[in-house]
């Protein structure tokens, strides 16, 4: 009888197998076990060496792998988008607090982009939580922006949802705090788009008027 095939995962340990569909010929069991081992011991090797040469490598130099690292970030930060359709600025600036859904100063989140929700980078006064009818924090210190210690609140990332609404109840686009517009999320934009809410149609014009969008 033939025996099934057996995979070895990468990032498992060689004792753990995945077990394929495919029917081969008749091999020892203990052969491919052996043979497991010896190629896990292998690739073992191979990764300690590699991590001598890197960490030994001077500082001054870069590692394909640094390199490739750094590149990685770059093409993250440079895939979002603010509403001038240019590379999204960050909200929060030195001497504010910090803002952003993930605390980095950008009006992202870590979900899928397009579902989100904090994405509207505006001018924060206490104006946004007396309409809101929200607690006073609009006034308030938090984590300073590449600083320690708590800065005063700046500009600040709100929910694109929250925003419609707060647009309706201040009474319209000239009523409400400015916009930072090269830090606005342009899936806030694309999100008013594609809904059929007046609210959300009415802060897309507001945005495009802010914001100088024919």
């Amino acid at each position: 009888q033939g025996m099934v095939y057996q995979n070895i995962s990468a990032d498992a340990d060689v004792a753990d197998v995945l077990v394929g569909p495919k029917i081969i010929s008749t091999l020892p069991t203990y052969s491919w076990q052996v043979a497991a081992k010896a190629g896990g011991a292998v690739a073992l090797m191979a990764l300690v060496a590699m991590a001598l040469v890197l960490t030994t490598q001077p500082s001054a130099q870069s590692s394909p792998v640094s390199d490739a690292l750094v590149n990685l970030n770059d093409v993250n930060e440079a895939s979002y988008k603010n509403v001038l359709n240019g590379p999204l600025q960050k909200c929060s600036k030195p001497g504010m607090a910090l803002t952003g859904f993930t605390r980095d100063g950008r009006c992202v989140d870590s979900g899928n982009d397009d579902q989100g929700a904090h994405h509207i980078c505006i001018q924060m006064k206490k104006d946004f939580c007396t309409v809101t009818g929200q607690p006073d924090w609009c006034e308030s210190e938090m984590q300073c922006m590449g600083q320690a210690g708590k800065c005063p609140i700046g500009n600040w990332c709100v929910c694109q949802w929250a925003f419609a609404t707060y647009l309706e109840m201040a009474g319209g686009c000239d009523k409400i705090v400015d916009l930072q517009c090269d830090a606005t999320n342009m899936a806030a934009f694309k999100a008013y788009e594609e809904s059929t809410d007046s609210k959300h149609k009415t802060a897309l014009a507001c945005i495009k008027s802010k914001c100088g969008i024919q």
